[in-house]
């Protein structure tokens, strides 16, 4: 049996993927270095550096997998930040984790709410802590799912709002934080 910390860390790695697909794929996954040292702060954890730094390497980082399968890169809209921002710290204050709100708010609603006008539109969610929690492992293990890859590599999205708060959606005062991603096009 996996002492309690080695398991809450274990835990939080398979709340990265979809149920159906965590384990193999987050626990193995190797780094991809040459997109990591191209973007500052990617192995930095999210409390030791700015939210804009953060959102930064993560956006560098997802820019840098789409430029590796020659895609456009992904142009920071302010609307869809509003929205990937409100919903990182919904998901820590009410101590959720999802797509969708306890309240039944969607990626669509969150979206229109913060002015985004787009009617395609995509969202990945991820969080963690330690090494778990910095922007190269959580692109890493977004990467390593197919469904949350889907999503970074759509041909069709030219917008990326990127969300970071810091705590996890059990314990808001834990070091550690939650990622969303929401990409769309006009």
């Amino acid at each position: 049996m996996l002492p309690p910390a080695a398991l809450r860390r274990t835990l939080r790695v398979l709340l990265l993927a979809p149920l159906a697909l965590a384990a193999p794929l987050l626990a193995s996954a190797p780094a991809q270095a040459a997109p990591q040292q191209a973007c500052s702060n990617a192995t930095a954890a999210a409390a030791q550096v700015s939210q804009q730094s953060v959102s930064e390497a993560v956006r560098c980082l997802v820019n840098a997998e789409r430029a590796a399968k020659r895609l456009p890169a992904l142009r920071e809209a302010p609307a869809l930040r509003r929205a990937a921002d409100a919903h990182a710290r919904d998901m820590v204050v009410r101590s959720y984790f999802a797509h969708v709100s306890p309240s039944g708010s969607t990626l669509t609603d969150r979206a229109r709410r913060a002015g985004y006008g787009g009617f395609t539109l995509g969202e990945d969610i991820g969080w963690g802590t330690e090494e778990l929690g910095t922007p190269a492992a959580i692109v890493d293990a977004w990467m390593h799912s197919p469904p949350h890859r889907a999503v970074i590599l759509h041909p069709r999205f030219r917008d990326i709002g990127v969300g970071v708060n810091l705590g996890i959606p059990d314990d808001r005062s834990a070091p550690g934080a939650v990622y969303v991603i929401d990409l769309g096009r006009r």
